[in-house]
C-alpha cells in the first residue's frame, strides 16, 4: 500500500479511493472563466483540478479561484520557483513541479519550506517528452528505466529536506512504455502514483490509449489518482475517467451501459437511442446496469443480468427488468420510458 497524502480534504493513496483529476484549459489569469470551467468539471464528477501557473498574475488569481470552488486546486508550475511559493500562499492545495528544473538547492528549499508551511503535497511530474538530456544520453532514448531514474532524482531533491508529502507520475505517450514505467516505479517507491497517458490525443484515440494505459495498471492494483488527457473539453476527460474506473472494477457507483453490436435482426433505430441514452446517463451515479439490445431474440435473455433494459422490434420495443418483460411501448417513446424506469430504481 502506498503512503497517504492529502490535497486539501481529499486523501490520495494509502487505500483511499482512486480520485479523478482534470486540468483547465482556460487562462488562469481569467479567474471568472476558470471558475466557470471548474464548476462544470465539478458537476461532471471531477475531484481534483489543476491549473497552469505560468506567471505571477496567474498565481495571484488562485486566491479568487480557490474561494469559489469546492474541490482541491493544484498549481502546475515549471522553471520559476517563485511561482510555487506564491501559489502556496494564495491557496493552492497542492503543487505540481519538477524540483530539478527550478534552479539550485536554495530554490528547491524555498518551495519545500512554502509547501511545508501550508501543508501542501508536491506532485513530481516526469514526462517522456521532457526527459533530462543526460538520461537520454545514458539510455539512448526514452525508456521505462530512464523515466523512473528521473523520478527518483527529483524525489531525492525533496527528501534531502525531509519532505515526503509526494505524489509521482511518469507519463509517456507510448502506451506499453508508460505501463512498464509505472510498474517499475511502483516496485521502487511507496509514494502515491498519479496515472495518465500524456498527449493521448483526440477523444476517439485518446480514450483508447488511456483505457489501455491506465486501465492495465488499475487492474494490477497500481495507481491512486488519474487524469485522462484528451484534446477536448476537459469535461470529456472526467467522463472518460469515470468509465475507466468503473470498467476496471475500481468504482462501483455509476451506470454500466451494455448494448449489443446490432445485426440483421435489428429492426429499430437502435444506435441513436444507445448514444442518446449514454449522454443522458453521463452524470448518473446509480450503481446499475442498463442494457440496450437490438431485438427480442437476444434482449431479455442475454441481458438478464441487467437491472433494466430495452429490446426493440419493428416500430416498438420491450422494457425489461432482470430478464423479465415489463411492458411494450412504441419506438418513439422507448427512451423516455426507460429513463422513467431508471429514475425509479
Amino acid at each position: 500500500m502506498t503512503k497517504q497524502i492529502h490535497a486539501g480534504s481529499v486523501a490520495i493513496g494509502g487505500g483511499a479511493p482512486v480520485t479523478i483529476q482534470s486540468m483547465c484549459n482556460t487562462r488562469t489569469e481569467d479567474a471568472a472563466a476558470t471558475i466557470a470551467q471548474i464548476h462544470a468539471l465539478e458537476n461532471a464528477g471531477c475531484e481534483i483540478i489543476r491549473v497552469t501557473v505560468p506567471n505571477m498574475e496567474a498565481a495571484r488569481a488562485l486566491s479568487v479561484i480557490r474561494d469559489a470552488i469546492h474541490i482541491p486546486l493544484v498549481a502546475d508550475i515549471h522553471f520559476d520557483y517563485r511561482l510555487a511559493v506564491e501559489a502556496a500562499a494564495r491557496g493552492a492545495d497542492a503543487i505540481r513541479i519538477n524540483p530539478g528544473n527550478i534552479g539550485g538547492a536554495d530554490n528547491v528549499r524555498a518551495v519545500v519550506d512554502a509547501c511545508r508551511a501550508h501543508r501542501l503535497p508536491i506532485r513530481i511530474g516526469v514526462n517522456g517528452g521532457s526527459l533530462e538530456k543526460e538520461l537520454l544520453a545514458k539510455y539512448g532514448r526514452v525508456t521505462p528505466e530512464a523515466l523512473v531514474e528521473s523520478a527518483l532524482g527529483h524525489i531525492r531533491l525533496l527528501e534531502q529536506y525531509d519532505f515526503t508529502d509526494i505524489c509521482v507520475s511518469v507519463k509517456s505517450s507510448d502506451v506499453p512504455l508508460n505501463i512498464k514505467a509505472y510498474r517499475l516505479l511502483s516496485q521502487t517507491v511507496d509514494y502515491p502514483l498519479h496515472l495518465g497517458v500524456t498527449e493521448a490525443g483526440t477523444p476517439s484515440m485518446g480514450l483508447v490509449k488511456s483505457a489501455v494505459g491506465i486501465g492495465a495498471l488499475l487492474c494490477d492494483g497500481i495507481g491512486d489518482t488519474i487524469r485522462v488527457s484528451l484534446t477536448a473539453n476537459p469535461v470529456e476527460e472526467v467522463y472518460a475517467a469515470k468509465r475507466i474506473l468503473y470498467s476496471c472494477g475500481v468504482r462501483k457507483s455509476g451506470v454500466n451501459l451494455v448494448s449489443c453490436p446490432t445485426c440483421g435482426r435489428t429492426s429499430y433505430n437502435m444506435i441513436p437511442i444507445a448514444e442518446e441514452l449514454e449522454r443522458r446517463l453521463a452524470d448518473c451515479d446509480k450503481p446499475i446496469t442498463v442494457a440496450v439490445m437490438g431485438c427480442v431474440v437476444n434482449g431479455p435473455g442475454e441481458a438478464a443480468a441487467a437491472d433494466i433494459g430495452i429490446a426493440g422490434g419493428r416500430g416498438e420495443g420491450l422494457i425489461f427488468r432482470h430478464g423479465k418483460v415489463l411492458y411494450k411501448v412504441p419506438e418513439e417513446k422507448l427512451l423516455d420510458a426507460l429513463m422513467r424506469e431508471i429514475e425509479q430504481l
